[in-house]
Parts: structure tokens; C-alpha cells; sequence
């Protein structure tokens, strides 16, 4: 067996997906937990209260903004130089920024100076895991058999369950510092840390090859000089549809992950070791479960099993939201462990290989990037702003939160409801010709 035989192992390439993903994931996650806990105190020290807060959360939507850029940047190239050469910019795009992050003076050092330069390396990690979360996906999801292609696809979707725990298990430790070394130095050290994942994602992703599927496409000059206007001109309608299918994923994430850690240690009054030690677990159950629901897709379809963890998502707004504000221990434990461990693992595992297997090949960098960072601004970067508005509404409550849980679940289960099932699909051939068929009720119902 050759090297180049040995490196293009489904395997092997799905562990450096995963690999990368994790420590851009890492990256960009740093930022959320430090936005619930750091970031108030030392670039928004200029404001009061609440306020502080408000800003706090608004820079870790400004990421979410970002992404798009990212997304359509590195999508376009991905689709017409390769999935390689782009996750490699990425990766290079998010170390920096984090780093960067890591080394900013405060707002009392150098004034107002301290959030705008904030935002401008929060802008850039936005940047770099926009573009990354395409080319991720498909490097594991492209050299997979199409038998267990929701597998091996599910090995991309660790990254943010795996970059969350290794997020929040690095600030855990931290925390462990008294108070004074914490937001002097503590909180910084791990953010510079992502100079050795930098150094180790690279080496890793520069030994990987091409994905055949793209290899394809381009040795038959089927490249498009325009990705995203193909994209929206020939399957704009599982665009829409797709998008709708990631709102419980990032609702439900960055809800447990970024605002319940606030609203816990804020306004319950939680101790915040004991809150990111619970996250820590509830992502490593995570990572676990979005590999087994990834291989359950290969067997029973990506809609079963989606269905089933955002009908959880449904079932489990209220009992978290009541759980989280009765301060017990185990309750703020069962909360993450249920909601970013299995709701979250279950509905997110089958969508790597799903999302890919909607579009063509052509322009698939593109449509994942596009579906995945335009829908995350609201899904996501949003949540904890929306959260937090929530709360103030509902006289200082979740019950206006567990609401809003419950309505974004039933907009995405009519969202998958309304798209084909894909498992098994030959990503070699170009489906886009068909598109007016799926509309048919036999087809959309399949």
C-alpha cells in the first residue's frame, strides 16, 4: 500500500477532520466562555451592570456575523481550488485571532481601544471557523463509502462538542486560580495555548489528499466560475429548507453552552466551577453521542434520527429551564449532560452526512457554508442576546426562554419534514436536474 493510499483511509482522514475541527472549535468557543465570564468585567468595565453583560454577548454574535463572510469566501475557493488548501487558511486564520485574543490589553490599559480590538479578533475567528465548517465536513464526509458516510461524517461534528469540552475543561482548570490570578493572567492562558493546536492542526491537514469527489469534478472541468449563484439558482429551495433543520442544533447549543452558564452563575448563583465542570461533561457525552447517532443515520436514515433529538429538544425546554433555576447541583449537571450531551449529540450527529448529500458537488463547499454560517447568525450568535431579552421580558424567569426552545424545535422538525431522505445518495451525480421532483408530497415525504 502506498503513502498516498495510506493517507486517503476514510479512517484516517475522518480522525484529521475531527482533529481540526476540534481545535478550531476550540478556538471559537474560548470566546463564548469568556464572554459569559470575563469579558464584562475587563473590556466592558465601562458600563453597568446588565449593560456590561449586553455588550458581552453582543461581541459573541459579532463572530456569528463574521461567519458568513468566512463561509462564502472559503466556500467559493473550496469549490474552485479544493477542500485542502482552504481548511489550511482556516486553521492558520482562527490560531492567530485566538492568540491575538489572549495577549489584549484591558479596557482599563488602553480605554475604549480594548473592545474595538476585541471585536476585530473576534471578527477574525468568526472568519476562519465560517470557512471552516464546509471543508471540515466534506473531508471526512467525501472519502467516506456511502454506507457509512453518516459515520465518518460524524467525526467532522465532534469538532464542537470536542472544541467545548476542551473549552470549558481549559477555563474549568483555570477557575481553579484565585480570583485576582484568573483575570490577570489565568483566563489569557487559555487562549495562547491555541498556538500549539495551531502548530499541531496544520501538520495534521498538510498530510492529508484531496477529496476524490472534488478530484472529479475538477478532472472532468466540471468547476463553476460561481458557486453560490448556481447554489441559489438550482437548489435554492433545500437551501432554505436546510437552514431551517440547523436551528434547534445551534439554538440548543449555545443556549446550554453560553447563556445558561451566565444566567447560572449571574443570577442563580452557582458556583462557575461547578456550572463549566458540568459543560465539560455534558460536551464529552457530546462527542460520544454525535458519533453514535451519526452511525445510526447510516442505518435507519438522517430523518429518524434527527427527529427524535429535536422532538427531545421539544420535551426537555421546560425541565431544563426549571432545573437550572432551582440551583441544585445535579439538576445543573442533568441539564448539560441532557441537553448539550444527548439532545444536542442526537440531532447534530446525522446532519454532517445529511447536509452534504442535499447538494451537488460542484458548489457542496459553498452550500454547506452558506446553510451553516448565514442560518447560525440568528440560530446561533443570536441565542444568548435573545435569551437574556427573554429573561428581562419574563420578569427575570426562563419561562419565556423554554418557550422560544419550543417553538424553534417545531420550525425545524416541519423544515426536515419537508426535505427528501439522502442516506445512500451517489455524490457523483448531479441531482440539481431533478429538483422540481422533491416538491411532489411522495417525494418530500419519503
Amino acid at each position: 500500500m502506498t503513502s498516498d493510499q495510506k493517507t486517503a483511509d476514510p479512517r484516517k482522514v475522518a480522525t484529521a477532520s475531527a482533529v481540526g475541527a476540534v481545535i478550531e472549535w476550540y478556538d471559537f468557543f474560548l470566546y463564548g466562555t469568556a464572554a459569559g465570564l470575563v469579558f464584562d468585567q475587563l473590556y466592558f468595565n465601562g458600563l453597568d451592570g446588565p449593560a456590561a453583560q449586553f455588550a458581552a454577548f453582543g461581541t459573541f454574535a459579532v463572530g456569528f456575523i463574521a461567519r458568513p463572510v468566512g463561509g462564502l469566501v472559503f466556500g467559493h475557493f473550496g469549490d474552485r481550488v479544493g477542500r485542502k488548501t482552504m481548511l489550511i487558511w482556516t486553521l492558520l486564520i482562527m490560531g492567530v485571532g485566538t492568540a491575538a485574543i489572549g495577549l489584549l490589553p484591558t479596557y482599563d490599559q488602553i480605554g475604549v481601544w480594548a473592545p474595538i480590538l476585541l471585536v476585530v479578533l473576534r471578527v477574525l475567528q468568526g472568519i476562519g471557523v465560517g470557512g471552516e465548517y464546509g471543508g471540515a465536513v466534506l473531508l471526512a464526509v467525501e472519502f467516506a463509502p456511502a454506507e457509512r458516510r453518516g459515520f465518518f461524517g460524524s467525526f467532522a461534528h465532534i469538532g464542537v462538542p470536542g472544541g467545548l469540552f476542551l473549552a470549558s475543561g481549559a477555563f474549568s482548570l483555570a477557575s481553579l486560580l484565585p480570583d485576582e490570578a484568573f483575570l490577570t493572567w489565568g483566563w489569557r492562558a487559555c487562549f495562547l495555548v491555541s498556538i500549539v493546536l495551531l502548530a499541531i492542526g496544520a501538520w495534521i491537514r498538510l498530510s492529508v489528499m484531496e477529496t476524490p469527489a472534488f478530484q472529479q469534478v475538477q478532472d472532468r472541468k466540471h468547476l463553476t466560475a460561481n458557486p453560490v449563484g448556481e447554489l441559489v439558482r438550482r437548489q435554492p429551495r433545500r437551501l432554505l429548507l436546510g437552514m431551517g433543520t440547523r436551528f434547534v442544533e445551534g439554538f440548543t447549543f449555545n443556549l446550554f453552552s453560553v447563556f445558561f452558564l451566565s444566567y447560572a452563575v449571574k443570577e442563580v448563583g452557582y458556583d462557575k466551577s461547578t456550572v463549566l465542570n458540568a459543560i465539560t461533561v455534558g460536551a464529552a457525552v457530546g462527542v460520544v453521542a454525535v458519533m453514535v447517532s451519526g452511525h445510526l443515520s447510516d442505518r435507519f436514515g438522517r430523518r429518524p434520527v434527527y427527529r427524535v433529538g429535536a422532538v427531545a429538544a421539544l420535551l426537555f425546554a421546560v425541565p431544563a429551564t426549571r432545573l437550572v433555576e432551582g440551583g441544585s447541583t445535579v439538576g445543573i449537571v442533568v441539564v448539560m449532560v441532557g441537553g448539550l450531551g444527548l439532545v444536542y449529540g442526537v440531532v447534530y450527529g446525522p446532519l454532517a452526512a445529511f447536509w452534504s448529500e442535499l447538494f451537488d458537488t460542484r458548489y457542496r463547499y459553498s452550500a454547506l457554508s452558506t446553510l451553516y454560517q448565514v442560518s447560525g447568525i440568528v440560530a446561533s450568535g443570536l441565542t444568548p442576546l435573545i435569551a437574556a431579552w427573554l429573561v428581562q421580558r419574563g420578569g427575570g424567569s426562563l419561562w419565556l426562554v423554554a418557550a422560544y426552545a419550543v417553538a424553534v424545535a417545531v420550525l425545524s422538525l416541519v423544515c426536515m419534514a419537508l426535505l427528501p431522505e439522502t442516506r445512500g445518495r451517489d455524490l457523483t451525480v448531479d441531482e440539481a436536474p431533478a429538483r422540481d421532483a422533491e416538491r411532489r408530497p411522495e417525494t418530500a415525504n419519503a
